[in-house]
């Protein structure tokens, strides 16, 4: 009789444990259940400002989109006051794109310090950029601020050694400075990159001529003669080889 009492105070006592659990997993399953919808409601307004910065981002880039395509309508019938008051409508410092694109375009209009301002702004945000130091010399040269132009120069050497074009150009300037070993370094790059090209050979000879290297640059002049026959400023430079 004892063994049967226990018997049944046990499976009472079982039927109330999982009772007790059931109330408890109930508990659980409506609290983790509280706890999601709050948190997907939580989440609603985030994902819809994500999703109206997505739409508006896209809505700014088409507008940018047809100021620069109107921009250059502009431009290529010189409008060029026109065109940056379109593109400045739309103005954003972070855009290293705007910033060329004005660079060029005050260039154009004359507005050489804003140009140089445009495109310092368009190098701090790509240093690695060649296209905008290219674009920076312009207005830097017609200010006459020839260290800057040479300064940018060096910069991207230092990107590109074998820059054709810019290590030609600091040939001429050295050149105008009179520098000769200087101008020989740079054009002597080019030279060895494209042998054919008429432009560096006919430099690379005045320069030779100028160090008084004159075995060395009266074949240059004669190379030049091979590239553009009877050239002036190659025959000009054998009547000064004795």
């Amino acid at each position: 009789m004892e063994i049967l009492k226990n018997n049944i105070w046990m499976k009472v006592i079982n039927r109330n444990d999982r009772n007790d659990r059931n109330i408890r997993n109930d508990r659980n399953f409506r609290f983790n259940h509280f706890n999601r919808f709050v948190l997907n409601v939580s989440l609603i307004p985030l994902l819809l400002l994500l999703f109206l910065s997505t739409l508006s981002a896209q809505t700014n880039m088409k507008a940018l989109q047809d100021a620069f395509e109107t921009s250059y309508a502009q431009e290529k019938r010189g409008e060029y006051s026109k065109a940056i008051a379109t593109v400045t409508a739309l103005y954003d410092e972070n855009s290293y794109e705007v910033n060329v694109r004005l660079g060029w375009l005050n260039y154009l209009a004359g507005l050489f310090t804003e140009s140089t301002a445009y495109y310092q702004k368009a190098i701090r945000l790509k240093p690695y950029a060649i296209e905008a130091k290219l674009g920076f010399v312009n207005p830097a040269y017609a200010l006459g601020n020839l260290d800057q132009v040479i300064t940018q120069y060096e910069e991207i050497l230092k990107i590109d050694p074998q820059n054709s074009l810019v290590n030609y150009r600091m040939a001429s300037i050295y050149y105008g400075k009179q520098d000769y070993p200087v101008a020989e370094k740079y054009v002597e790059k080019v030279v060895n990159l494209y042998p054919y090209d008429y432009e560096s050979n006919i430099l690379y000879a005045w320069i030779l001529l100028k160090l008084n290297k004159m075995r060395e640059a009266q074949v240059m002049f004669n190379k030049v003669m091979l590239l553009k026959p009877k050239d002036v400023s190659a025959t000009q430079g054998l009547s000064l080889i004795k």
